[in-house]
């Protein structure tokens, strides 16, 4: 069998904050049941059993949301205790958890670090970008809660990375972004751009993010981390580092990024089980855990159309010069679908206008890191 990841949503599509681009909430609202239970010790127990006697040689485990903290610290403390427990094939384990960060305290901090969690924290940049979206629910921001989290996980050091939205605004403050993120030592960088609601046309939300704005903003951004590339203090910005190796012969690391979908396996808090985290709708449902196993799962009809719907690859798209390392963008990025197939990315003029800009410094830097 082989390593298996896969991404559990202990409290569902719950969450302590209500940012304005929540895709999540957007797509919970499409299904029958639009929040499940949070999920109770024995769900956990059968998943992690599951994925364990299924994985071979690595096994993560990813928590997500909604906001997966709002599931108590003992929650997880009773993770620990049953991976132990059913990890007799001695795989390698990791855990992740992806957090709005307005919970954490001490007691948190010291047991990401003592459980060596990896910590993906979401912060859009200095406080008067991040707090135009990420507000609680009295529509305050939360910058102020985040940097306090970010200032516990330094003194726990717990080993963390920075996820930041793309809308409107940020889209215009690239370098200030950047250097923001860099004032403060962070190394470790995921841009995503803002996503509309699922069968809703792009583009028409306060917060949308418009495909000329993304590719300025790439441009813009990139010219920073190339400078600093240059000048030996790189920082890792997960898109950046992917095309890079690609460009080196590499396969993409990032979902989104091959070309084609793969079954990626998110389980809700009853564990319903999903082929994707943009697709957590009642359409997409693979099946329950547990009622059946990952190998069953995966040879679903519903993992299959997943994943064969997504080879499409569109006239103009084969034309291009950027095929190679553009691949078509993720798929979610090309819905609304037209006669039943993903459409042209939405961002396609946004990849088109970084590459034909900055080709001969990517070119550069590969050339660089091949020589070492």
């Amino acid at each position: 069998m082989p390593p298996l990841s896969v991404l559990i949503k202990p409290s569902s599509s719950n969450c302590n904050l209500r940012c304005n681009y929540c895709f999540y909430h957007s797509l919970s609202m499409q299904r029958e049941v639009k929040a499940y239970n949070m999920m109770d010790i024995d769900t956990l127990e059968t998943i992690i059993k599951k994925a364990l006697d299924y994985a071979e040689g690595s096994c993560t485990f990813a928590f997500q949301g909604g906001e997966p903290t709002l599931s108590a610290l003992d929650f997880y403390k009773h993770l620990v205790k049953i991976e132990e427990k059913y990890n007799t094939g001695k795989v390698k384990i990791n855990n992740v958890l992806q957090t709005n960060g307005t919970l954490i305290d001490e007691k948190w901090a010291e047991f990401l670090h003592d459980n060596n969690f990896l910590v993906g924290i979401s912060l859009d940049g200095p406080k008067e970008i991040h707090d135009l979206n990420r507000v609680d629910v009295n529509n305050s921001g939360t910058y102020n809660e985040v940097m306090k989290t970010i200032d516990l996980f330094n003194k726990y050091k717990v080993e963390y990375n920075i996820l930041s939205v793309v809308s409107s605004i940020s889209a215009r403050h690239g370098r200030k972004i950047y250097n923001f993120f860099k004032k403060n030592g962070f190394k470790y960088i995921q841009f995503i751009p803002c996503l509309d609601p699922l069968d809703e046309k792009p583009g028409f939300r306060k917060y949308s993010l418009k495909p000329e704005a993304y590719g300025n903003f790439l441009v813009e951004v990139f010219n920073c981390w190339y400078e600093d590339f240059i000048k030996g203090e790189f920082v890792s910005i997960r898109y950046f580092d992917n095309i890079l190796s690609m460009i080196m012969g590499y396969a993409p690391e990032a979902c989104g990024m091959s070309g084609t979908c793969s079954c990626e396996y998110i389980i809700e808090s009853n564990a319903g089980v999903y082929p994707c985290d943009f697709y957590v709708i009642d359409q997409w449902k693979m099946g329950n855990l547990k009622e059946m196993d990952f190998h069953e799962l995966s040879k679903s009809q519903v993992a299959k159309k997943f994943i064969e719907v997504s080879k499409h690859v569109d006239d103009k798209c084969i034309q291009c010069k950027w095929l190679n390392l553009c691949r078509g963008g993720c798929r979610r990025y090309r819905e609304p679908f037209v006669n039943e197939k993903p459409a042209i990315n939405y961002f396609c003029s946004s990849y088109k206008y970084f590459f034909d800009t900055c080709e001969n410094k990517l070119l550069e830097l590969a050339r660089l890191v091949s020589r070492r």
